[in-house]
Formats: C-alpha cells, structure tokens, sequence
C-alpha cells in the first residue's frame, strides 16, 4: 500500500517509553493505544503535555493523531507523546521549526534512571554511618 503525502509518521522517546504517532489532517482527535485521550490520561497535566505543541504552532483541531505508546509511567508517555506530535509536525510544516525549538520540545530528554550500586541503598544512597 502506497504511502499518503500528507499523512506524518514520527517516534517520540522519553526515559523508557516509546511513542509511535501517526498524524492525518482532521479535527483534532487524538487516540492512545486505541482510547481517547481524555480516557488514556485521567489527568489534565497529561493531555495539556500532549497538546502543547499544537498550542504553540497554533494547529490545534487541524490534525487527528494515532499514537501507539509503550514503556514508561503516565508523565514519561505523556512526553513521549509530545515528542513525537512534535516530530510529525516537523514533518508537515518544517517552519514551525523555530517556535518548536524555542518552546524545548525538539530535543529528546537525554535523563535516564540511574542504576543501582552495590553497597548502596539506591544509586546513590549510603548506608547510616555508626560511630561505635
């Protein structure tokens, strides 16, 4: 099946969870692993994450998103999400550039979880020090 011209694919990544979203022009319907938005995110701090980009660029309600996210808690996914609507309207309108830039949504999360260290509680907890 030939591929659309104007229908955008992108990946997004945050921590450890993957987003795959496929970008159509539409009414603004957004759907997460087969469930309305407002369904997958019961927080409004999540989907306000996931609209960002198209508040910023000022194409809210023009394009309708299928995203299929994997990995991660709810905030990471939400990011996730964000990244990669952000990489499909790249895609779609490669002048949004600067604006998608300056909001920070561009580059990819580099902070990891840290890993745990023998010796230690956590990564970089000590044990309590005893004087006697």
């Amino acid at each position: 099946m030939p591929e659309r011209r104007d229908m955008q694919v992108a990946t997004g990544k945050r921590k450890c969870a993957v987003a795959r979203v496929r970008m159509n022009p539409g009414q603004g319907n957004i759907t997460v692993n087969t469930r309305v938005l407002e369904d997958y995110f019961g927080r409004e701090t999540s989907r306000m994450i996931v609209n960002q980009p198209f508040d910023v660029t000022e194409t809210r309600g023009q394009y309708d998103a299928t995203v299929k996210v994997t990995g991660g808690g709810v905030a990471a996914q939400a990011a996730a999400i964000r990244h990669g609507i952000t990489r499909a309207l790249l895609g779609a309108h490669p002048e949004h550039r600067g604006v998608l830039k300056k909001a920070g949504f561009i580059t990819r999360d580099p902070r990891e979880v840290e890993r745990k260290k023998y010796g230690r509680h956590k990564a970089r907890k000590r044990p309590q020090y005893s004087k006697r």
